[in-house]
């Protein structure tokens, strides 16, 4: 029996069948030809692909269509997808951004505050006092070595001094909190009843740079609620944690009342301090995938979509690196529907069909 290839003629039809009826919708005119309006004059701003020839409601959002400003000749399906990466201005009569609740702020300078909160412990870390003692022995043993009669013995104390530092810098300690614990000859980590305590906190990678030394901490402990430790980074480590990709910080607190215990766990907040950065509100960045946009009013009812890169996200502004400068009005609210306006006028910005060529 020849069943197969009598399947495989017939399958083959089928798809020349199905390519003929594409080739022929994409060259039907979406608009026939005659005086009146156009088919397709009215659309969706929110689904621009929805298009009617009678004013009403689009039937995915029942958001009520809008009526073109001019009528274009397109295809059947290529409206939106001509060009959709298009800079293209958008212009929005002031009925429209009544409807779609257009509203617009400043990109301006501003003092921006970001906020890392991390969970930490209070510090209990007998490695790091053991460290901590071999460092101040070789101290003492390196002062009495100055006097012997051999330089040898001088030379070998002043490199047992120079390797105990190095141990103390790769578990965590400054280089100013070294030399408080040579100047005070104290140990740092394991303080007595009433004196600082020390918590380690986890940030990730990215944050690293937020956080210097000198950086302002708060930290609230499930035991104590509705009360706040405030507290100082004084060092982070040099090391970044190949799983976790996370690195310690380490902040001194007032203990006066001896209530933050070792191991105790507590919530840490970092404030941030990023300085004075060029900002919009977080609202007027869109996130497309492929690129973020923002759209500046450029007049009366007239809008242009940019590019912009962006920086740090802080208390509900965004930095802007570039793409727009320090003075102008963004859109802060709406930004979907304008963008899609944006692509659709970008795809009828394309030349007209014209019939019979």
């Amino acid at each position: 029996m020849k069943v197969k290839p009598i399947i495989v003629v017939s399958v083959v039809l089928v798809l020349v069948g199905a390519g003929v009826g594409v080739v022929l919708l994409q060259r039907t005119p979406a608009h026939p030809h005659g005086a009146g309006e156009a088919r397709g004059t009215y659309y969706c701003p929110m689904h621009p692909t929805m298009v009617s020839d009678k004013p009403g409601n689009c039937p995915i959002c029942q958001m009520r269509m809008v009526k073109r400003e001019t009528t274009v000749e397109t295809h059947t399906g290529h409206a939106i997808e001509a060009n959709p990466s298009a800079q293209a201005t958008v212009s929005v009569t002031p009925e429209q951004q009544q409807l779609i609740g257009v509203k617009t702020g400043l990109a301006e300078r501003r003092t921006l505050t970001k906020t890392i909160r991390a969970v930490g412990r209070i510090a209990y870390d007998p490695d790091l006092a053991v460290a901590q003692q071999e460092y101040l022995r070789s101290l003492a043993a390196y002062d009495k070595s100055k006097g012997a009669p051999l330089p040898e013995i001088t030379a070998q104390a002043a490199s047992m001094v120079e390797a105990s530092r190095r141990k103390l810098r790769l578990l965590g300690m400054s280089e100013e909190q070294i030399a408080s614990l040579q100047q005070a000859q104290t140990n740092l980590y394991l303080p007595s009843e009433g004196e600082t305590v020390w918590v380690y906190a986890q940030i990730y990678e990215y944050e690293l740079g937020l956080v210097p030394p000198g950086t302002a901490v708060t930290v609230e402990a499930v035991g104590f609620p509705g009360e706040t430790f405030a507290g100082t980074v004084r060092a982070v480590d040099p090391v970044v944690d190949p799983m976790t990709r996370t690195v310690k910080v380490r902040a001194e607190l007032p203990n006066p009342d001896g209530k933050l215990k070792p191991e105790m766990y507590v919530n840490v907040t970092i404030n941030a301090d990023l300085g004075e950065r060029l900002a919009v509100p977080e609202e007027a960045v869109m996130e497309t995938g492929e690129r973020r946009l923002v759209f500046v009013k450029r007049g009366a009812g007239t809008f242009e979509p940019r590019t912009v890169t962006i920086g740090h996200r802080a208390a509900g502004y965004v930095e802007v690196l570039d793409g727009v400068a320090e003075g102008e009005e963004v859109v802060t609210s709406a930004n979907f529907l304008i963008d899609s306006e944006s692509r659709l006028k970008a795809a009828l910005g394309a030349p007209e069909h014209q019939h019979g060529q």
